[in-house]
């Protein structure tokens, strides 16, 4: 998988080029980002791809910078908020790159463009299931469902979220986060 891939610069764990594009012959690499963001935009990114409560004092010691490897990156979020314990440290570091990995593939946009037209794409009681990993693409796809019933894109929606258990995420600590929403046609 591309994300254990250190030469793919997706881990802040294994030093590798703080790359992060889903099909690296696109758009510009996460270094380059990172170097050409404004700190209220790198903020904005931040906070809503990630949910990072430190999003300010980050974004001004981040943005405009050039980070050439993953770890540089992960070493700027720690001498950022050196009063953090190391698990604290460790999750604002996982947010950062999170937001920044969601905005070099722009994947809140195909995101988006997806729940746009997925009603149209089902059968009369055909089903789309869609699993998300952090709270802003299962906020969108929430939304977007709720909307698919007021406007009639959509028959139902689940009720509930459906979460791993804790023995599957024993099984896999990336599914710890796993939410998965469904709706019918």
């Amino acid at each position: 998988m591309q994300i254990d891939t250190p030469e793919r610069g997706f881990s802040f764990k294994i030093p590798g080029p703080l790359d992060m594009r889903m099909n690296p012959s696109r758009d510009q690499p996460a270094a380059a980002f990172v170097e050409n963001i404004r700190p209220v935009a790198l903020e904005a990114l931040l906070r809503d791809y990630s949910d990072e409560p430190a999003a300010p004092s980050l974004a001004a010691a981040l943005a405009g910078r050039h980070f050439s490897q993953t770890t540089d990156l992960a070493a700027a979020v720690r001498n950022t908020l050196p009063h953090h314990d190391e698990d604290a440290l460790a999750r604002s570091i996982r947010r950062v790159f999170q937001a920044i990995r969601i905005a070099v593939n722009e994947e809140m946009s195909a995101l988006e463009t997806f729940l746009r037209v997925v009603p149209e794409c089902l059968v009369p009681g055909g089903r789309v299931v869609i699993l998300t990993f952090h709270s802003g693409e299962d906020r969108r796809v929430k939304k977007a469902f709720q909307a698919g019933v007021r406007d009639g894109g959509y028959s139902k929606i689940a009720d509930e979220i459906t979460r791993a258990t804790p023995a599957e995420c024993h099984r896999n600590p990336r599914a710890t986060s796993a939410k998965l929403r469904w709706a019918q046609r």
